[in-house]
């Protein structure tokens, strides 16, 4: 059986008020990128392999997607099923999600690569 990896996500804090208020000054919107970890979404997405993330982007069925469920943060495929939705990892071995509606969706992946290698990328949306 699959090992739960849990990783944290603390918020940034520094000694320095001018650092704190550059970071808050961030807009929420813009793209950001995080490390896959565990198998849950292979063969497509190996971990260690860096995804970015659209935080305005547009999730319709089949998307790559990051969600809030079951008190986390998870990365999964989008589907429609009947007239709800699921979040749905490509490795059989996890179970999909159901989710009531869209609103627990925070971004888009739309581009994925390995780290130190350029050319090893792939864009999900144009």
């Amino acid at each position: 059986m699959n090992e739960k990896k849990i990783i944290p996500i603390m918020p940034f804090t520094s000694v320095d008020p001018l650092a704190d208020e550059a970071i808050s000054d961030c807009s929420a919107a813009e793209a950001f990128a995080l490390m896959v970890l565990g198998d849950s979404m292979e063969p497509e997405f190996n971990e260690g392999e860096v995804i970015i993330i659209e935080p305005e982007g547009l999730a319709t069925d089949g998307s790559y997607v990051m969600a809030w469920a079951n008190e986390e943060w998870i990365f999964r495929q989008l589907r429609r099923v009947g007239m709800g939705w699921q979040l749905v990892a490509l490795n059989p071995e996890y179970p999909p999600i159901n989710i009531e509606g869209l609103d627990c969706i925070k971004g888009v992946i739309i581009q994925k690569s390995k780290p130190g290698r350029r050319k090893a990328s792939k864009r999900y949306v144009e």
